[in-house]
């Protein structure tokens, strides 16, 4: 089982992007949940998320302390000490930030650190600040964790073609840093 942590603001489509990790996942056969947290439901305001994967049924339905996998929907989030809590040795760390990885401060016990400008991504093809669509392609790349032509496939039913376009710009423009 692979345990993924996500931490994004209110309004950057992180539960939408969850929901169509876990709809790709089934959708290839395998098993998949997620369990969203919000502290104050407001735009802007830091929310996070469980997700889990596997290829049989799981169980297990709590939050995850000790993430195989971080998704950072937000930069700004690497300051907060709940970021990078738990984060297991080898831990996949993806990063939505247009910053150099020698301006953000990354754990040394992370593994892979691949890092999109999935902001930017978003605003040049959508016409939006919604980077959910554009982290999904970086997520899909950098980890492995999900086919990459069934997921296209729900976010085309999910969002559109744009958005499409944007998570494939992600998937072609991600950067692996370390790993």
């Amino acid at each position: 089982m692979k345990e993924i942590r996500m931490h994004g603001r209110g309004g950057q489509g992180v539960v939408k992007s969850a929901q169509v990790i876990v709809k790709s996942v089934v959708a290839a056969g395998g098993y998949a949940h997620f369990i969203p947290f919000f502290g104050v439901e407001r735009k802007g305001s830091p929310v996070f998320g469980f997700l889990r994967i596997d290829d049989k049924d799981i169980n297990l339905k709590c939050q995850v302390y000790e993430p195989e996998v971080l998704l950072i929907y937000d930069d700004t989030l690497l300051d907060m000490p709940a970021t990078f809590s738990g984060m297991r040795d080898g831990c996949a760390v993806v990063i939505n930030t247009a910053k150099a990885a020698s301006e953000l401060d990354i754990p040394s016990n992370a593994g892979t650190v691949a890092l999109v400008d999935a902001s930017g991504i978003a605003m040049e093809v959508i016409g939006r600040n919604i980077p959910n669509t554009a982290m999904l392609g970086a997520f899909a790349k950098a980890t492995g964790l999900v086919g990459w032509d069934g997921l296209k496939g729900v976010i085309e039913e999910t969002f559109g073609a744009k958005n499409v376009k944007a998570a494939e710009k992600a998937y072609e423009s991600v950067q692996k840093v370390k790993g």
